[in-house]
């Protein structure tokens, strides 16, 4: 009877009462635990083995500097985090590449990584994310390495934030919170800077909380408010939500008008039979070096996520001479907040729109796949389903070959390329010349040269065949649209009318 109840109080010690020495040796036996079931490494029935997988340390995301000046600097003006995962689907490398993607993130929005940890779940805890237990054992993680905010690898709840900093006793965010920071850093236009403060409104309103009475307090008649006066009245944090939706209201009307500009840039075009190509893909992917090879644009090229945020559109050629524009437009990430996508829906209307998507991958990245269908699910919410991809694997020349063959047999239309050394460009730019939609109107006409503006419409708009200077005119053999066909009409030759 003894026994038993002293192994019960054994299996129900948390982890954060062993002694200070055994506790990070109990959270990295995990390797061990969740591989291996050896009779003669038997802990009895202590553990099961989700407890056991429980927040295993992800090596080498830390990026503390050894360099003491630069981290003495950094430390002024950077948050110092630590990260969590719960690990519910997929194997340990999902789980890994997962966290070391939110360490990148959490890089880019200029914090300071300290630690990564992940626990084993079914799915997450409803209150604290992590479960009580485990919420404690992080609680010691933050207080071993002094970190001053938690970043948690998804999307929690109201209730869940508040909980879970209630136990850690320090900033809690989530996923989504970090790419709204992102995104607020990155934006520079003015559509831009206005989509991410709606994101971040949608995303606020219902985690707005109390701190002490002064945002719980009743705004209704008081004092010397007179009869009929003194009521509940509004609290402050319903006014404050009144406040914010009057606020989304006032923003929506304003990216409304924005959208209205771009519609008619984008219908000029149309009008003018431009073939358009956009290029889309996952952050980081290499979507505007890719941008500035095939047009030399000059857009920003930074190694971070999120750069690009405002569509780029730029005129550029194919080898047979044929115009068209190439948009750069915002890179995607896994689980993308659906408030972002909502915000930025006018600005991703460009591959909605386009008649061609470059669908740029990083051939280098440890799970590529993983991007392709991620980036495809986003083009599904923007209704670009039907508009043609070329699948752009970059980064070839840092990229595995046998990645680069499994890639290019399960995608059939796809070429790998590097942004960086040129490698495959022709062929790309061969392949969108061939992929674009052509003229389907073929003309012959003598245009006289006080018509010059004709035979210029006909290389900006058709498909020049061939082009002969006579003392009548210049003759042309053209594959043009209907409109400008008819206006090529007249000059068609009596023998070939």
């Amino acid at each position: 009877m003894t026994s038993s109840s002293s192994s019960s109080q054994d299996t129900e010690r948390p982890a954060h009462a062993y002694p200070e020495g055994l506790r990070a040796d109990a959270l990295m036996e995990e390797d061990v635990a969740w591989s291996h079931e050896i009779d003669g490494d038997r802990d009895g029935d202590q553990f099961d083995r989700s407890e056991r997988a429980a927040l295993r340390r992800v090596a080498g995301l830390s990026t503390e500097l050894e360099d003491v000046t630069e981290v003495e600097y950094r430390q002024l003006r950077l948050e110092r985090v630590v990260l969590v995962g719960v690990w519910t689907t997929g194997t340990a490398r999902d789980a890994d590449n997962s966290l070391a993607e939110l360490a990148a993130l959490a890089e880019t929005a200029g914090a300071l990584v300290l630690d990564g940890v992940i626990q084993r779940r079914d799915k997450p805890d409803a209150a604290t994310y992590i479960g009580s237990g485990k919420a404690d054992e992080l609680r010691d993680i933050v207080l071993e390495t002094g970190a001053d905010t938690v970043i948690c690898d998804g999307e929690l709840s109201p209730g869940q934030l508040i909980h879970l900093e209630d136990v850690v006793k320090v900033k809690v965010i989530d996923r989504t919170a970090l790419i709204l920071d992102i995104f607020a850093q990155h934006a520079k236009s003015r559509e831009g800077k206005a989509q991410v403060a709606l994101a971040q409104m949608q995303y606020m309103l219902p985690r707005l909380r109390g701190w002490g009475q002064s945002l719980s307090r009743q705004m209704g008649g008081g004092k010397g408010g007179g009869l009929a006066t003194r009521g509940p009245g509004e609290t402050k944090i319903e006014t404050d939500r009144r406040r914010i939706r009057e606020k989304m209201a006032k923003m929506r009307r304003e990216i409304a008008d924005m959208k209205t500009g771009r519609e008619i840039k984008r219908q000029e075009r149309k009008r003018n039979k431009v073939p358009s190509v956009a290029i889309a893909g996952y952050t980081n992917a290499g979507k505007s070096s890719l941008l500035n090879r095939l047009t030399g644009a000059g857009v920003l090229v930074e190694n971070a996520l999120f750069a690009t945020l405002d569509p780029t559109v730029r005129r550029a050629e194919t080898p047979s001479g044929r115009l068209y524009t190439l948009a750069d437009t915002v890179g995607f990430v896994r689980h993308l907040p659906h408030h972002l996508v909502e915000a930025f829906r006018s600005t991703m209307e460009e591959v909605g729109e386009s008649d061609l998507i470059l669908h740029v991958v990083d051939g280098s990245h440890p799970d590529p796949e993983e991007q392709l269908a991620a980036v495809r699910e986003v083009i599904r919410d923007v209704g670009a389903t039907g508009v043609p991809e070329i699948v752009v694997i970059n980064k070839a020349d840092a990229a595995d070959p046998l990645t680069l063959q499994r890639l290019m047999r399960i995608e059939k239309r796809s070429i790998a390329v590097s942004a960086r050394t040129g490698r495959g460009i022709e062929e790309l730019l061969a392949l969108i010349d061939n992929e674009l939609p052509r003229p389907s109107v073929e003309v012959e006409a003598l245009v006289p040269y006080t018509h010059g503006k004709l035979v210029a419409r006909a290389h900006d708009e058709g498909e020049v065949l061939s082009a002969e200077h006579t003392p009548e005119g210049t003759l042309l053999k053209v594959r043009v649209h209907e409109e400008l066909a008819a206006d090529l009409a007249p000059y068609v030759p009596a023998a070939l009318a």
